[in-house]
């Protein structure tokens, strides 16, 4: 069942970025099957050549061509495509230049390979570009061929510098096919039918990048959207119980004395055992009182925040749609 009252309902392109090791990928999967669940077509994108897209859904490598990877609950597809930032600049010389069999040739003679890595910002142009197209196409009905598209974008440390479109390629070209093309990128990332998801877990480092990464895209007016508290687990003791182990009050007798009545009667045992789940509980509080106090500063940027559960299994097919049910479930699809 659909969400009443989505919170991106007018969004069409969905950016997400996050620290490595947030599960960017796993979230930017998951919230495609999301989105396109009850009858809808989702495109989701990879820009960085680590096929992350085909290993989450069990898939071979994918080619640079649009393909049809699932099907959402409730009907819907979602399509996937890896960027080939290679392939690209050959399609944007077919389209600009008509010079595709001559890009070819320049690609054996590593031309294309030397222009982008001496000129990154023409780099993420093109990989924008064809995530963009996606975004603005229609077909001969006239309505639009996807009903969103996702992008599993660059870690968060790049994610302005990458959506800055304009701003990188300034030095390239100041007119021409290359700066129109940049600039018809720059409307649609910075449109608001564009938001810019962060992933982060309860944990210091990537809710201080979340934050810092939050700060610069406000600074070059890229639109924030909402942030996916990943992998959150939850506390297996009362609240009380943590707080007084917070404290250090957790009474390890009383721990004792339950082992006991659960048939182990050896009272050194016990009481070792005591004190051993005694020390972990004092840990499990700490920690839980950590993330409480990164939750409260993730609240502070002022974005809805997602919270999404640690898989117990791991992430494998039946946790991607799990997830998904989350997010709808909490308003983001």
């Amino acid at each position: 069942m659909d969400s009443p009252d989505p919170d991106w309902a007018d969004v069409r392109l969905h950016v997400v970025t996050g620290k490595g090791g947030t599960g960017k990928t796993t979230v930017a999967a998951a919230l495609a099957l999301a989105l396109a669940s009850g009858g809808r077509k989702v495109l989701l994108v990879e820009v960085e050549g680590r096929q992350g897209i085909a290993q989450i859904f069990d898939l071979p490598p994918l080619p640079y061509e649009e393909r049809r990877i699932a099907v959402a609950p409730s009907g819907g597809d979602v399509y996937a495509l890896a960027v080939d930032p290679e392939e690209a600049m050959l399609e944007y010389m077919e389209m600009f230049y008509g010079m595709r069999r001559a890009g070819r040739a320049l690609t054996k003679m590593g031309v294309v390979d030397f222009a982008t890595t001496v000129a990154p910002g023409f780099r993420d142009v093109l990989v924008t570009g064809k995530t963009t197209e996606a975004v603005r196409r229609r077909g001969r009905n006239g309505r639009r061929v996807y009903d969103a598209v996702v992008l599993d974008a660059p870690p968060t440390g790049r994610i302005t510098r990458f959506l800055n479109v304009t701003k990188e390629v300034a030095g390239l070209a100041k007119v021409g096919p290359i700066k129109n093309h940049s600039e018809l990128v720059n409307g649609v990332v910075k449109s608001p039918e564009t938001a810019v998801h962060f992933v982060t877990l309860l944990e210091e480092m990537p809710v201080q990048e979340t934050l810092d990464g939050l700060a610069e895209l406000r600074s070059a007016k890229l639109p924030p959207g909402g942030i996916f508290i990943n992998m959150v687990a939850e506390s297996l003791l009362p609240r009380a119980a943590l707080d007084r182990a917070v404290k250090g009050r957790f009474d390890a007798d009383e721990l004792t004395l339950g082992l006991k009545a659960a048939g182990v009667t050896d009272a050194a045992q016990a009481t070792a055992l005591a004190q051993a789940l005694a020390a972990e509980v004092a840990e499990h509080a700490h920690r839980t009182e950590l993330e409480r106090a990164e939750r409260e500063t993730l609240a502070g940027a002022g974005l809805t925040t997602y919270e999404l559960p640690l898989l117990a299994d791991g992430v494998d097919l039946a946790g991607l749609y799990e997830l998904a049910e989350s997010m709808r479930t909490q308003g983001a699809a």
